[in-house]
């Protein structure tokens, strides 16, 4: 199905997911590319506008990545971000100088001439908006005019004088630039003329059928981790194709309170044509974790030991050809980031932590255009229950990496009661939905303690806490202390094994969220 599209070019800006968050916020379709890949031929068609990020690298800095050719000659209207607006400049014959006083935070701009992409943007007053930024314009290429300057940078906005081409050294994308968003839809919809007509009823629709081609009468296995991304990709699958698709759901032993029974409860009566399959290898999972402390080799331990069982149930589905996964939006765009890009180190894409050659199945990834907030309001459109669609992430290791040190099915036991309690406590005090993820950690430490008259001498366990948007960055939540006292009074008289309880205060970075 053919629909507006709004490009955006990566130029290894740590902003460039919030720029595609903004254009779909605004029900607007758009793709992030790396910059060297320029505006792709299979693409070219559906381009309605070109979005150029920011980046760290001085344009005029050997190596830096340059402005591809395929972008001036799409002939649609453009906006350059900061290393954009450098880019544009620099490749249409102006000048970038490194600044006398480089801009980081925020800043006051103001209006000097009129453009259609600054209608409504009046020039009495200053606008607040957010810079980061060590370079400058220094002189404008022909053809353009100044729309806006500030303290720093007299030309901060430049406007082409057919209004097609615009860049901006401010960015318009985060939420400290107050009226960002608002610049971003004058983009899209005045400059742009592009439809809002990207929603998840609209994708439903396209992907059903996308599927159904794709498949045929062909076979599909899903690993299922009960999970929001592979549930809802569970229930998509179900919608295309029903009994076509087999759902493996492994349960390793490393899973919360009674979480194997819900996930087996839930995926046995709420589907009509899927098909489901429980495989309980925890003993196998447990056995091989004997003895390992290293957080490393837990995740390789684990990863390994589920490869081997989901081949062995694969091989059990006749006729399987594709392997369904819960690949999301930003797996694929932190495996092909630019050199210097946000996500060089980050990860690389990997499938179902890597499946063996021999297994020769075909991916299906129908949640690979979205990012996880539209995950779930994808959920809540296939009709999901709100308990599947808004939980909290789990790791895909599982307790493993929150039971530190050795791995046993006795301190799994332990920490799944105190997890169960703390999130209990969370629910009961309608915190639930204001935390992007809440866990229980058991310590590898024991700690003198009295209950009674008797002294004990038993594990420490950590609360955690953390609000977030994606993940990537994250602020610990400031828990209420009358909940901290429940969780503690709770935990310490229930749990036993537990004879202290301490909270988590660390943000991301320089913490993680997991421990391990």
């Amino acid at each position: 199905m053919s629909r507006d599209l709004i490009l955006i070019l990566d130029f290894g800006s740590q902003y460039t997911q919030l720029i595609a968050r903004r254009v779909r916020e605004a029900q607007v379709y758009c793709e992030i590319r790396p910059c060297w890949e320029g505006v792709p031929a299979d693409l070219a068609k559906s381009v309605k506008g070109i979005i150029l990020s920011g980046g760290p690298a001085s344009v005029y800095a050997p190596g830096a990545p340059q402005l591809h050719p395929s972008v001036l000659a799409t002939g649609v209207p453009i906006l350059g971000i900061c290393y954009g607006m450098q880019v544009l400049t620099h490749t249409l014959g102006g000048e970038v100088e490194p600044a006398a006083h480089r801009e980081f935070g925020r800043a006051e701009i103001r209006m000097t001439n009129p453009c259609a992409l600054f209608e409504g943007f009046g020039s009495d007053a200053p606008e607040t908006v957010w810079m980061s930024h060590g370079d400058r314009v220094k002189r404008l290429p022909d053809g353009f005019h100044v729309v806006a300057e500030s303290p720093n940078s007299p030309a901060c906005a430049m406007a082409s004088m057919d209004d097609r081409i615009f860049g901006v050294q401010f960015h318009p994308e985060v939420h400290h630039t107050p009226r960002g968003r608002e610049f971003i839809e004058r983009f899209l919809f005045g400059i742009c003329a592009c439809k809002a007509d990207w929603t998840m009823g609209q994708f439903i629709e396209a992907e059903v059928t996308r599927i159904r081609e794709q498949v045929g009468d062909d076979r599909v296995i899903l690993g299922l981790s009960g999970g929001v991304d592979s549930t809802v990709v569970a229930a998509l699958l179900d919608r295309a194709i029903g009994a076509q698709c087999t759902a493996i759901f492994v349960d390793n032993g490393l899973l919360r309170y009674r979480e194997a029974e819900e996930v087996c409860s839930f995926f046995e009566t709420a589907f009509e044509g899927l098909k489901f399959v429980h495989v309980d290898a925890s003993e196998r999972f447990l056995s091989a974790l004997a003895g390992v402390s290293d957080p490393e080799q837990k995740r390789k331990t684990i990863g390994r030991i589920f490869i081997e069982v989901f081949d062995e149930e694969a091989h059990k589905v006749d006729g399987a050809k594709w392997l369904g996964q819960g690949t999301l939006y930003p797996d694929v765009i932190e495996s092909v980031s630019p050199n210097g890009g946000p996500s060089q180190t980050i990860k690389s894409h990997h499938n179902v932590g890597g499946l063996p050659d021999h297994m020769k199945l075909k991916l299906i990834e129908p949640l690979r255009a979205l990012f996880k907030d539209e995950v779930r309001v994808l959920g809540r459109e296939l009709g999901l229950p709100k308990h599947k669609v808004d939980r909290h992430p789990f790791p895909g290791p599982g307790l493993a990496v929150r039971v530190l040190g050795e791995v046993t099915k006795a301190r799994c036991d332990v920490l799944r009661l105190a997890d169960k309690i703390f999130l209990d406590e969370i629910r009961a005090a309608g915190l639930y939905d204001d935390i992007w993820q809440a866990f229980a950690v058991l310590l590898p430490v024991k700690t003198v303690g009295v209950m009674g008259d008797e002294r004990t001498y038993e594990a420490a366990a950590a609360l955690r806490a953390v609000t977030s948007v994606d993940g990537m960055t994250a602020d610990w939540f400031h828990m209420p202390y009358d909940v901290l006292a429940r969780c503690s009074n709770r935990i310490i008289n229930e749990v036993r094994g537990i004879n202290r309880v301490t909270y988590d205060i660390s943000s991301k970075p320089p913490g993680t969220i997991e421990w391990e």
